[in-house]
């Protein structure tokens, strides 16, 4: 094998593992931004269940205090019937 072969050889190796090393951190950084992306779907969906459990909440606190002075107005109608 003479010196110029041995030099071939050497950058061929050298350029593969530059091109296998680009591709891994292409790879790599395609996930990180796949997996933010995902996060903040669910931080989106997290923040609208929130919104929506907060909006049920003050229905139900809303429909309570009617009930709530429903059956006071009953316990007047009772108390005057006796």
């Amino acid at each position: 094998m003479s010196g110029s072969d041995l030099t071939e050889v050497v950058g061929a190796l050298g350029l593969f593992v530059l091109v296998t090393v680009v591709l891994a951190v292409v790879v790599w950084q395609f996930g990180a931004t796949y997996r933010a992306k995902a996060a903040l779907a669910r931080e989106g969906e997290y923040r609208r269940l929130a919104e929506t459990a907060v909006g049920v909440q003050q229905e139900t606190e809303r429909q309570l205090a009617e009930v709530r002075q429903r059956l006071a107005s009953m316990e007047r109608i009772l108390k005057e019937v006796e």
